[in-house]
């Protein structure tokens, strides 16, 4: 426990041994810089890796037929609103709690708040259940098509076996990153995309031993629980143990102070979820050209903010060190390096999809109407990263010094009530047609990006690491 002037003066006391932050050496700008994009390679392939992952289902989709392609992206959908941005939300508190716990020196803490997350996981994923098994009778509502419905439902029901699995390798993820071991998911995702491939060759592609659809989801499922196993393997016999306690009957208490933080995360993530799938569905009154065009710009724009979000993550987690350690200069040094290196971020990120177009889009379709179309979205997708690299590393900004729900907040107004409403009036109204959508939601990430840059320069910090210090001491 730190006294509060050792606090207020940026400094800290004597600490067990943490490899991640050496305490005897002076950080400067450069060497703090070098720091986070070391730990940002990794994390970006991993990331990558992860997501090449689900395009390899919509391949195996597309190979059946258009029945199948349909009903895969229908599930694939509504999993990832009502399930994966619902447990990416919860494991946001993991990396304010595990990082700051790690950096305060209480590195079996680590292991509780782990075993915390995932008991909350597992307690959310039992209604969702629930959800994804009977998905159909939600789904008729929306969709007329009574095969397609079932289709997707059954493809739920199978997915479903496997989420245990995905919980497991997305806390466990979170887990390593607090010890600064950013390279663990880049092993287990090297071994898994070449197993997902052969699972999807056998159960899809492979006509003598194909189940057809639900081979898609069998492969899934097998895939989730392989990443889990493996990471599980990666800390028993290669590294990261050092955090873990054993099991605690602590992790069945207390869960108020980690759902303080997972709830706001929660709101944020499917925010900018909820609003893609919107675009996506609005697309579709400008015909099967558009839908088809804004789907490309959409999963092109989903694939390049792995770039950032992998930064934001190391971020997130060595600002979480510091505030944990009570070293203000140091979490202050690291939002000093994020105000400079977004904007580059930003632009490399638009350069990727100014000058690459057409080039991009030709990875999708060779119709020409539908490149041409793309090829302008995409014009306007690298201006939205402009201002989205502010927006990704400043919510792992927020996520390090525990203020998620800012975040929250944020969010919900820069896509609900700005981008969403205004791009349908820009769109439909004001007849500025598909374009209308992206310029509503570059707006709307403008605003988020403002909104979170103040909220950040404005910070107490002294306020923030006393925060911290009640939240730790009473886990």
């Amino acid at each position: 426990m730190h006294s509060e002037e050792s606090l207020l003066n940026g400094g800290f006391e004597t600490y067990s041994s943490i490899d991640a932050i050496d305490d005897s050496k002076t950080h400067t700008y450069l060497s703090e810089l070098n720091h986070l994009l070391r730990g940002s390679a990794p994390l970006a392939v991993t990331f990558v890796l992860q997501y090449f992952t689900s395009l390899t289902s919509t391949i195996s989709a597309g190979k059946l037929g258009a029945a199948e392609l349909a009903a895969c992206s229908l599930a694939v959908s509504t999993f990832n609103v009502t399930g994966l941005a619902v447990f990416q939300g919860i494991v946001t508190s993991l990396d304010t709690l595990c990082s700051q716990s790690y950096g305060s020196g209480n590195i079996h803490g680590v292991g509780l708040y782990f075993q915390r997350c995932t008991l909350i996981m597992f307690s959310v994923m039992i209604p969702l259940t629930v959800f994804w098994c009977n998905s159909g009778f939600v789904l008729g509502y929306f969709i007329d098509d009574p095969s397609l419905v079932s289709m997707s439902q059954t493809f739920l029901r199978w997915h479903t076996i496997g989420i245990p699995g995905l919980i497991f390798f997305e806390s466990g993820k979170r887990f390593l990153q607090a010890q600064h071991i950013f390279h663990a998911g880049t092993y287990v995702l090297a071994l898994a995309v070449p197993l997902n491939l052969l699972l999807n060759w056998i159960l899809v592609w492979n006509k003598g031993t194909s189940v057809g659809f639900v081979g898609i989801p069998i492969a899934i499922a097998i895939t989730y629980w392989s990443i889990s196993l493996l990471i599980l393997a990666y800390v028993v016999f290669i590294d990261g143990m050092k955090c873990w306690g054993g099991l605690s009957k602590q992790a069945l208490v207390n869960w108020s102070a980690m759902l303080r933080l997972a709830v706001p995360g929660v709101v944020m993530v499917i925010a900018e979820f909820v609003a893609f799938e919107i675009s996506i569905f609005l697309a579709a009154k400008f015909g099967t050209e558009a839908i088809a065009a804004q789907s490309i710009a959409s999963n092109l724009a989903a694939f390049l903010f792995q770039i950032p979000f992998a930064y934001s993550v190391v971020i997130s987690t060595r600002i979480g060190h510091y505030i944990g350690m009570g070293n203000i200069a140091g979490a202050k040094l690291d939002c000093q390096i994020f105000f400079t290196s977004a904007p580059f971020v930003g632009v490399a990120n638009f350069c990727i999809f100014y000058f690459g177009r057409f080039a991009l889009a030709k990875l999708f379709t060779t119709d020409e109407q539908i490149l041409r179309i793309a090829a302008g979205l995409n014009v306007l997708a690298g201006i939205n990263q402009l201002a989205d690299a502010f927006n990704v590393l400043g919510t792992g900004v927020l996520r390090g010094q525990g203020r998620q729900t800012i975040g929250s907040i944020l969010n919900s107004i820069a896509f609900y009530l700005i981008a969403i409403p205004l791009g349908y009036v820009l769109a439909f109204d004001l007849h500025f047609g598909l374009s209308g959508l992206w310029y509503g939601l570059i707006l709307g990430v403008v605003f988020l990006a403002a909104g979170q840059c103040v909220a950040i320069y404005v910070s107490d910090w002294s306020s923030i690491v006393v925060v911290s210090q009640k939240m730790h001491d009473g886990a």
